[in-house]
């Protein structure tokens, strides 16, 4: 790990918000739903896709958790009245999965039935290893009530996740796949750079190979390599894979991505909940402190 990556990190409570706030912002739209309309129709403009995310996991009670429905809904308007290339990316602890599962069901079947209206897509997001069953059952009961417009996550550093794609390739589902950002004790989840890139690699096999439409999600410059060799290997079709990149992070090789002539889909968060969700990113992964840093100061 870089130590000036996690000198960053350490030291960035002990400054004022605002100063926090010019490294938030350079990967995080704003704070309104304004801000991610206008940012997501400037990445249309370089013909790169969105999907956007209201800021505010873990909510602790219901009518938070309704409000967060709301706002859901709302994003999903919001693309369908300004004809955006953008889907919705969620996280169900922010309706409530940690409240009540059924609770939690009932507020994100308002989401799915209104992206489903709009011809649009959800993707649920994978949180940390408490939840990863819960989301996967939930992720499960949506395709099982009729609910084709949704994708799940699967992070390549958790051991449990080949035989999750097992079952996910039996669905033909829709999956996200990236190293995973949440820091995991070593008896469930793999450790070393290595390691986590070979499963990566393993587990986009097992998901190309199996038919299944995935969202490569990645800023290591190994994996698109990787990538790029088993789509020309296995002659994968444009409009069954894609890559995704954080918004703010590494957008040189974003640019590269698409020259290259593939779908891109920039990952867009916004929201009032941008200091807290901001120092767990940097605190769970300080290379994209790393990363913030170097757009700051260079411009880039």
């Amino acid at each position: 790990m870089n130590p000036l990556n996690n000198l960053i990190v350490s030291t960035l409570h002990l400054f004022p918000k605002g100063f926090v706030k010019r490294f938030a912002m350079r990967y995080i739209a704003g704070e309104q739903i304004e801000d991610a309309n206008r940012l997501v129709g400037e990445l249309n403009l370089k013909k790169m896709l969105a999907t956007i995310d209201v800021l505010g996991e873990n909510v602790n009670t219901r009518e938070e958790a309704i409000v967060s429905s709301d706002a859901a809904v709302a994003v999903l308007r919001m693309i369908d009245k300004n004809k955006l290339n953008a889907n919705l990316s969620i996280k169900l602890t922010q309706f409530g999965l940690n409240i009540d599962k059924d609770f939690c069901f009932d507020n994100v079947n308002k989401v799915m039935e209104t992206a489903r209206s709009f011809g649009n897509f959800v993707r649920i997001d994978m949180e940390d290893s408490s939840v990863t069953s819960a989301t996967l059952a939930i992720y499960e009961r949506f395709r099982a009530a009729g609910f084709d417009n949704t994708g799940i996550v699967i992070q390549a550093y958790m051991r449990r996740s080949a035989e999750d794609v097992k079952r996910l390739v039996e669905m033909k589902a829709s999956v996200r796949i990236c190293k995973g950002i949440y820091i995991e004790p070593e008896a469930i989840a793999f450790k070393g750079r290595d390691e986590i890139r070979r499963n990566y690699i393993g587990l986009l096999r097992m998901l190309i190979e199996g038919k299944c439409r995935v969202g490569i999600a990645t800023h290591d410059d190994f994996l698109i390599r990787a990538a790029y060799d088993i789509i020309n290997q296995d002659h994968v079709t444009r409009d069954d894979y894609e890559f995704q990149m954080l918004y703010g992070v590494r957008s040189d090789l974003r640019d590269k991505v698409v020259a290259d002539g593939h779908r891109l889909r920039v990952y867009v968060p916004f929201g009032k909940h941008w200091y807290a969700y901001s120092m767990r990113r940097f605190k769970e992964n300080p290379q994209v402190a790393g990363y913030v840093l170097k757009s700051v100061l260079t411009g880039r």
